[in-house]
């Protein structure tokens, strides 16, 4: 009997999770379900299972358990970042399709390892680029390829954002540091303008006295090189006061979006075309139902998912590009194969964001 609706387990109970990604199961229910909860903390599953109505509770170590319940058809992988790999290959190795937090993986060879578990498992695979399905951000790359701006010179970001000493991010164990965690927003955003990659980029690491990075750098800057001669450039950073703005040049306008990479508040687009202004608002909305409905549907459809495995894989090669050129203070060639399709500019999905309760916390440092 073919499916009415999947079925997801939510692994990892962390912020992200329970900011965003349970309100989201609990507000938008059409094709997809919440049915399973896995984390190290007895503490979140028991009053997180309570809140949402969920009736199976894993811990860490009963995973496989859950992935061969028959309760479950995909996991959305909440994980700290060094957890993506282990937990998305054993899944669709099983046949479990899994919507993966970005990034991918830590390394390419890491993303390459989980797509071919996709195909070996015959399961769907996407990264959770909600931006992929936000109404201000396709908007913005539409008028970007519509030519109103004239030809595209310049897609320069600014992410940046205060981060509280202890937080996970902040440990290179896991995955930590502001590129891969709010940098590879820039990288995604500047690929989806130009719908183009780089072959070429340029880094620069700074660190800081502050002891809060005492292991991963506080700051990021970059420099990426498209076809065309073209330039995007992004800073990132662990240490400055909150910033999310992406601006897009053309050879006739500009436009602008501010908090472009937020999910909890407004945006406003700033076009500047032929010596005239506009300004557009766009209220807080939910920006993870959307691609919780749109992957729901690739499986029951039956439809190859976008973004794909592929489109993380490119964005972590990038990075590890990045790396390169800061460790050698040189520039990096990147090479990439080219993607014979990219995700949609029609997939957009206005849903209103719900109230979020406080979060529960764990008796443990544990996700």
């Amino acid at each position: 009997m073919p499916l009415k609706h999947v079925r997801y387990a939510v692994v990892g109970l962390g912020h992200i999770a329970q900011a965003a990604v349970l309100p989201a199961f609990q507000h938008a229910r059409t094709n997809f379900r919440l049915s399973a909860l896995v984390s190290g903390s007895r503490v979140k599953l028991s009053k997180l299972s309570a809140m949402y109505g969920v009736e199976y509770v894993y811990d860490y170590g009963r995973y496989d358990e859950c992935l061969e319940s028959g309760a479950v058809d995909a996991v959305y992988l909440a994980l700290p970042n060094h957890l993506h790999k282990r937990y998305a290959r054993a899944a669709l190795r099983k046949g479990i399709h899994v919507l993966c937090e970005k990034p991918l993986g830590l390394t390419a060879s890491d993303c390459e390892t989980i797509i071919r578990a996709a195909e070996e498992g015959g399961a769907k695979l996407m990264v959770a680029y909600r931006l992929h399905f936000d109404q201000a951000n396709l908007n913005l790359v539409s008028l970007a390829q519509s030519g109103r701006l004239g030809d595209l010179r310049i897609v320069h970001s600014l992410f940046t954002q205060q981060v509280r000493a202890g937080d996970t991010r902040l440990d290179p164990r896991v995955g930590g540091g502001p590129l891969f965690d709010i940098g590879i927003y820039c990288i995604n955003a500047a690929r989806y303008v130009y719908q183009a990659e780089p072959h070429e980029v340029l880094a620069m690491r700074l660190k800081s006295k502050d002891p809060r990075f005492r292991h991963v750098e506080e700051m990021d800057g970059a420099l990426l090189r498209f076809p065309g001669d073209r330039l995007a450039s992004f800073v990132c950073s662990f240490g400055s006061s909150d910033r999310a703005d992406i601006d897009v040049v053309g050879s006739k306008g500009s436009v602008r979006l501010e908090s472009a990479y937020e999910y909890s508040a407004g945006m406003k687009q700033i076009t500047r075309i032929g010596g005239r202004t506009k300004t557009q608002r766009y209220l807080v909305h939910d920006q993870f139902a959307p691609q919780l409905r749109y992957f729901s549907n690739c499986i029951l459809r039956n439809r190859e998912p976008e973004p794909s495995g592929h489109e993380g894989l490119i964005d972590v090669a990038i990075i590890e590009a990045l790396q390169r050129s800061a460790w050698t203070g040189r520039p990096v060639g990147v090479q990439v194969r080219p993607k014979r399709t990219r995700p949609s500019l029609t997939q957009m999905m206005r849903i209103p964001r719900p109230e979020v309760p406080p979060p529960v916390q764990a008796q443990s440092p544990t996700r």
